[in-house]
């Protein structure tokens, strides 16, 4: 009689993703093998860093002349983050497999699960759009005062002024902040990697999440963290940070799911 392992292997099919245990700390060191990565490799690295710092140049722009629609941009930097990164993904993934680390081999690798990535990308779309017109709707209510620069409504901010505008805005944008982060924790690399289907790699991913909270709150705030620094370095910043975080996401997902030959 068969057993139901064979089944698994005779399907074609990978295996439900095991989600390992790590501890709080684990973020520190994924930041250390992504520095490695980004160092070893620096023209592909790179060259993905400027194009999230081009991102950010687009958001300020966009800012000083229609801050109505920037927070739909910041969502859609967040959103489309782990998909630029999938190049930095593979640069890690090859490093690690003693392959060079050439740009070009990077640019098509979403073509290895076309399919599932397009619909984790709908998926996230559909996040993006929800929060896109939630955020249009929390100003229009909630924004009291006249709205000004840049650098005026930073100082808003940082002073508190209309209170009640920032604590809804970033009430909402938390929930809509966490789903996004449930769902995509380690989607993208185990998609990637293995073949995985899109529905059991953002199961993984909140599993990763459930299983591991204090690690996963730490590297959440790890990657905000990275990203305001790079907007506040004038988007220099962005260009060596991100692709640090991307190369480090790799390392998370090394970490939080088992390898297919352990499980």
């Amino acid at each position: 009689m068969q057993q139901p392992d064979e089944k698994k292997e005779d399907s074609g099919h990978p295996p439900f993703p095991t989600v390992r245990d790590v501890k709080a700390g684990s973020p520190i060191r994924w930041f250390a093998k992504g520095w490695n990565d980004l160092v070893s490799c620096p023209i592909p690295s790179l060259f993905y860093g400027f194009c999230f710092a081009a991102m950010g140049l687009l958001i300020t722009f966009v800012f000083e002349h229609a801050y109505e629609y920037t927070s739909g941009l910041t969502s859609g930097f967040l959103l489309l983050g782990p998909f630029l990164s999938m190049g930095l993904y593979e640069i890690s993934r090859r490093r690690e497999k003693g392959e060079s680390c050439s740009l070009m081999p990077t640019m098509l690798v979403w073509r290895r699960n076309a399919g599932n990535i397009g619909i984790f990308a709908v998926v996230l779309g559909v996040l993006f759009l929800v929060w896109a017109r939630a955020s249009l709707v929390i100003f229009a209510l909630f924004y009291t005062n006249e709205m000004p620069n840049l650098t005026g409504f930073l100082q808003q901010l940082i002073s508190l002024e209309n209170i009640e505008f920032l604590m809804v805005y970033f009430a909402v944008g938390m929930i809509f902040a966490t789903l996004t982060f449930a769902v995509s924790v380690v989607s993208i690399p185990l998609m990637l990697d293995r073949d995985q289907d899109a529905i059991s790699a953002m199961l993984a991913s909140v599993g990763a999440l459930a299983r591991n909270p204090a690690a996963m709150i730490m590297w959440a705030l790890a990657i905000v963290s990275a990203t305001l620094i790079g907007f506040m370095t004038f988007h220099l910043g962005l260009a060596v940070l991100m692709p640090v975080v991307g190369h480090a996401t790799w390392h998370a997902y090394r970490d939080l799911i088992e390898p297919l030959n352990e499980q």
